[in-house]
């Protein structure tokens, strides 16, 4: 753990952790800040809460789904490091475009700005990873995806924290802010120019995205961690649109609680992304993979009982964090969300390390992009079976009972993975 610490004081890794740091903070303050206005100050009723809550998860991941084909042909076809500097810059035109939306409580604009932001994840995803094993050592490689997806969720608690605590006015200027600090962050990531000659560009993102996911899919350990990785984003797919209406309408507590829900799942993957690292001892192996993602099953199960038997106070009224915190059920399912969370980091940190090491540098970039294709997949498909659930009548709390048989599959793949890939047998020699 010292030695990935170390990373953070070079400059191969550092202006890049910052970047994506501020990248994902930025992305959560607007999408928080969004929902919890859109749920707390527009509508007012659970199906259209739900509904809208799984439309914005929905908006944000589409471009994913269509772009990422492009995206990692681009990231590995060009140098990475000019790229982010692109990316960057178009962060800041898409934050004062989400910044009006807010600032006058506009819906489209608010919608064409998640998109929009959509896109610049979907572009910066392959360049984030594919430029680690670049800039560093093999043995630095699992350390440092551990402290990106670590930073990627403390930004996330701190975007989400934000959003829980200022008004949407503040936060219009906030998103612009950042995305400025970010653009100057983005200008000191060294040099990653493009590994290989072969780097023609597909713009069909239909074929595109045929060919790529044909190129990558049959490879037996990429395509056991790319689905185990998805599965574990429906998961969270799912996860995340319940909880902002959950903590309304079954735990009667205000946007504040559904910000601390949030909050505590991102902190709880960022030590779970540390703690792996510390376990595997800097090796790419997904040994621990399948106990870990059994954990978070259980624990889902868990979080479903303590808030099907949650006790409802007065009709009408809204806890804040203060009088939630004290209410007699609240730690063990707070300790419970946070338990789902770090089981969540320690499985999934290793199979993104299996994505960047186990094929050659040139080809980095777009298995990460196929990665994040199927991902966007399987979360679209995740937001739309937690829509079709509650329109069905499926309560949200019900509706973790099925999250809990999704991480059953995902053990099973992870083992599968682990067996495919024994000893190192999976890594490339060049």
């Amino acid at each position: 753990m010292q030695m990935s610490l170390a990373l953070m004081n070079r400059r191969r890794f550092l202006p890049l952790f910052v970047t994506q740091f501020l990248g994902a903070m930025n992305d959560n303050l607007f999408k928080t800040a969004m929902v919890l206005f859109v749920i707390y100050n527009i509508y007012n009723d659970p199906k259209q809460e739900e509904m809208f809550s799984a439309v914005a998860s929905a908006v944000f991941i589409l471009p994913f789904f269509l772009l990422s084909a492009v995206a990692g042909q681009l990231a590995d076809a060009y140098d990475k490091a000019r790229l982010v500097r692109i990316v960057k810059t178009c962060e800041i035109g898409i934050m004062v475009i989400g910044g009006a939306g807010l600032l006058i409580g506009n819906i489209p604009l608010m919608m064409i700005a998640l998109f929009s932001m959509g896109v610049h994840s979907t572009f910066f995803g392959p360049i984030k990873y594919a430029i680690l094993p670049q800039h560093l050592a093999t043995d630095e490689v699992l350390g440092g995806t551990g402290l990106v997806e670590a930073g990627t969720y403390i930004a996330i608690l701190a975007g989400t924290i934000l959003a829980g605590f200022i008004n949407h006015h503040v936060a219009a200027a906030g998103v612009i802010i950042i995305a400025v600090i970010g653009w100057f962050a983005g200008r000191e990531v060294p040099s990653a120019p493009p590994v290989g000659s072969d780097h023609r560009i597909d713009w069909n993102i239909f074929r595109a995205s045929y060919r790529l996911i044909s190129a990558t899919m049959h490879v037996r350990h990429l395509f056991l961690a790319i689905v185990s990785i998805s599965f574990f984003w429906m998961i969270g797919a799912v996860l995340f649109v319940q909880f902002p209406p959950l903590v309304k309408n079954v735990l009667q507590a205000d946007k504040s609680v559904a910000s601390l829900f949030l909050a505590i799942f991102s902190i709880g993957i960022a030590i779970g992304s540390v703690w792996i690292n510390r376990l595997l001892k800097n090796e790419v192996s997904a040994r621990f993979a399948p106990v870990c993602v059994l954990f978070m099953g259980a624990f889902v199960l868990g979080f479903h009982f303590i808030a099907k038997f949650w006790t409802r106070g007065p009709e009408g009224s809204l806890y804040n964090i203060v009088e939630f915190a004290h209410l007699p059920g609240a730690p063990v399912l707070l300790t419970c969300l946070l338990a789902i969370a770090v089981s969540g980091g320690m499985f999934v940190v290793p199979l993104y390390a299996f994505l960047t090491t186990t094929v050659a540098k040139s080809e980095t970039a777009r298995t990460v992009g196929a990665n994040n294709f199927v991902n966007a997949g399987c979360m679209v498909v995740g937001s739309v079976l937690a829509v079709a659930l509650s329109a069905l009548g499926v309560s949200a709390t019900d509706q973790f009972i099925m999250t809990a048989a999704m991480c059953v599959v995902s053990a099973w793949l992870a083992w599968m993975l682990h067996k495919a890939c024994p000893a190192g047998d999976c890594f490339p020699t060049n």
